[in-house]
């Protein structure tokens, strides 16, 4: 799967943020062992011999923080991995529902406990709407469903305005300091076939050649192997009381929820607004994305669900996987982006069809102008610190340094001139149908990651069922702070 895509529909300038601090380390470490090494110097004051223990132990933990595994330091990865087995041991990483008696329930597992499920009404379409309200923060989530157009054979031109209009749409979250953080999911699901052929049965002419049927009926006895399901949507947070007049009840924020999303428009975006996602949409997203097997049910099986039925039954959460009811799923994160400008349709073999469920998740956090050129003046101080220091002890700053230093300059340049700072990241999560199968949907996302020419990512190591729901329209983002 390939095509040429024109130096203008190139894009660039992405860049992880880096502290600097000594040898390799953050600047957090950098403190952190500056302490270590002056509690060390007291202990050894007044026991000298102290030295042939710490020393060591110091030297062994500096060597972590230093060294890199998967991306990142050695040391949060170790100590990651000894946290999440103290939580397995008290059973911390299992969840089993429990039947309260009415009217009592439990919320949905981990990072949505706080959520809840509001039926609201929209006044501009006359609909129902869902609203996801986070109890803890008072944030409200309001999700669209899209219907997104394809752009390979689109005009250049056409595919450029596109991409002006999405930076507009950024540009607007940016300037409001009610919109919190955004989301776009695409969910591809191997379709089964049996809607397809239900469609050409009815549609057959009974008159028709029996060369004509015969090549219809062997398509609809192929096409099966190729045909998926594509559903995706996007996911607003708001704060309804950050305003001048903060709304005095729920019904109020939930109406300031939807005022505030209403003013984001997405025509132009390349996508088609198929509507508001209502609470049954909601309900049917979440459900089936425990339970892959009801995601084509009717409406009816999932009005009468209330929020905490739409998690899973029961589901761990392991150290690379995450199993829940009718499957097992992996989740990985973004661990870096090229450093070359590359292709908008850079994700598309993530978006091929393949043969377990994926869910491709971009997370946005749009920084306002100030925030934003504070974070870059800080990026290029810390960049031209890290080529001096290098400098001092070798005699020159390391070329990739200054190439670094050069692309922070690049991007404050370009927000001076109107360009906004996002913070942003790539999540991605298939799902098996059975642990037999988890070896081969884990070779499926690789392949489709290395595709891509240049993305790396890597597995969300003890966080799977967090990265598994922030893929969710349940609210939570871990862009997004309190």
């Amino acid at each position: 799967m390939s095509h040429e895509v024109p130096q203008t529909l190139m894009v660039d300038g992405f860049r992880a943020r880096q502290s600097f601090g000594f040898g390799g380390l953050s600047r957090t470490a950098t403190i952190f062992a500056a302490v270590i090494l002056v509690a060390d110097g007291l202990i050894a004051t007044q026991a000298p011999l102290s030295l042939l223990f710490t020393l060591p132990v110091t030297a062994a933990v500096f060597g972590l923080a230093a060294a890199k595994r998967h991306g990142m330091s050695a040391l949060s990865y170790y100590w990651a991995k000894v946290a999440w087995k103290r939580a397995a041991r008290f059973d911390a990483t299992s969840y089993r529902r429990l039947l309260l008696p009415h009217p009592y329930a439990l919320d949905l597992p981990g990072v949505g406990a706080s959520s809840t499920l509001i039926k609201a009404h929209d006044p501009t379409s006359g609909r129902p709407v869902g609203v996801v309200h986070d109890r803890a923060t008072g944030y409200m989530t309001l999700t669209t469903l899209l219907a997104p157009g394809g752009s390979l054979m689109a005009p250049t031109g056409a595919v450029q305005s596109s991409l002006r209009t999405w930076g507009s749409v950024l540009d607007a979250m940016s300037t409001d300091e009610q919109v919190k953080g955004a989301s776009v999911t695409i969910q591809i699901t191997p379709g089964a076939g049996e809607a397809l052929g239900d469609d050409v049965a009815a549609r057959k002419d009974p008159g028709a050649p029996q060369l004509a049927k015969r090549i219809i009926d062997e398509l609809v006895r192929t096409t099966p192997h190729a045909t998926a399901s594509v559903a995706p949507w996007m996911s607003v947070t708001v704060d309804p009381n950050a305003t001048a007049n903060p709304p005095a009840d729920l019904a109020e924020q939930v109406a300031e929820a939807l005022r505030v999303v209403d003013g984001l428009d997405l025509s132009g975006t390349g996508t088609d607004i198929e509507r508001r996602a209502t609470d049954v949409d909601l309900r049917r997203i979440v459900r089936s994305a425990y339970d892959p097997a009801v995601f084509n049910a009717r409406d009816a099986e999932f009005s009468e669900l209330s929020w905490s039925e739409c998690g899973p039954q029961a589901a761990d959460d392991g150290w690379e996987e995450y199993s829940h009811d009718g499957g097992v799923s992996i989740s990985w994160v973004l661990r870096e982006m090229p450093r070359r400008p590359i292709p908008y349709s850079v994700l598309l073999p993530l978006l091929a069809p393949g043969r377990y469920q994926r869910r491709i998740t971009l997370l946005y956090r749009v920084l306002d102008p100030y925030e934003g050129e504070a974070v870059l003046e800080r990026e290029i101080s810390h960049a031209h610190q890290r080529a001096q220091a290098t400098a001092e002890v070798k005699g020159r700053a390391k070329y990739s340094q200054r190439a670094d230093a050069q692309r922070a300059e690049k991007a404050a340049a370009q927000v001076a001139s109107g360009a906004q700072v996002v913070d942003w990241t790539l999540m991605v999560t298939a799902t098996a149908r059975s642990t037999a199968e988890l070896p081969a949907a884990r070779q499926e996302l690789a392949r489709a990651i290395k595709a891509t020419r240049g993305i790396r990512m890597r597995s969300a190591f003890g966080a799977q069922a967090a990265v598994f729901a922030a893929g969710l329209p349940i609210g939570y983002s871990p862009l997004v702070k309190d």
